[in-house]
């Protein structure tokens, strides 16, 4: 992976994990970098999805896609969120 690869997949985090952040209810008590990191993976798995079903190439914005991979970035964000919340809590 190149070093512009690494800039954009961070840049895509970090979208993709608020986005995920943003579509979870109540407020999650994890650190920015977290989120980053679920963003990358659910922007990863998201298009390892969407090729999987057969939409991760389309004319235009793989909108599909998209929301593969928010869906996947709410939900590690949730699971996220609950784990760290309860490590946290017992210190």
């Amino acid at each position: 992976m190149t070093v512009t690869g690494i800039f954009t997949a961070l840049i895509i985090g970090l979208i993709i994990g608020a986005l995920g952040r943003l579509v979870v209810p109540g407020k999650q008590s994890i650190p920015i970098w977290l989120t980053i990191v679920v963003g990358i993976v659910a922007a990863f798995l998201g298009t390892a999805l969407a090729n999987a079903v057969g939409v991760g190439t389309t004319a235009g914005v793989d909108w599909i896609e998209i929301i593969f991979q928010i869906g996947l970035a709410a939900l590690g964000v949730a699971l996220v969120a609950g784990f760290y919340g309860r490590s946290h809590a017992r210190r």
